[in-house]
């Protein structure tokens, strides 16, 4: 949808993502989007070098989130907001939404 504005597709995935979910990792959006680590790994480094998007590091992990300090973020959360309410619920659903559990937890497991 977004893919030839921001370049490509990956891009509009991870903003899509972090629109859902506020926080990602590059190993949890391979996983998601079942592609290589090293394109997800490149686009995240050139969001983060154009300010768009911060990330901390949680034990060896780097968490990635929006920069709240970035100008543009109001509008460009606005946009990407509603480019993803024209997305299919079905790739929605596979993709963006969290997962839910389908079945109990069993009774005698810890919480």
């Amino acid at each position: 949808m977004l893919e030839e504005l921001f370049g490509n597709k990956n891009t509009e995935k991870i903003l899509f993502y972090l629109i859902v979910n506020e926080k990602c990792y590059a190993s949890e959006l391979k996983i998601r989007f079942q592609t290589a680590l090293s394109p997800i790994q490149k686009c995240l480094d050139k969001l983060e070098a154009a300010g768009v998007l911060v990330n901390f590091p949680i034990g060896k992990t780097r968490l990635f989130q929006f920069n709240p300090r970035y100008p543009f973020l109001s509008e460009l959360k606005a946009f990407i907001s509603k480019a993803y309410e024209f997305l299919p619920k079905k790739i929605k659903d596979e993709y963006y939404e969290p997962k839910v559990r389908k079945r109990p937890r069993k009774r005698t497991k810890p919480l």
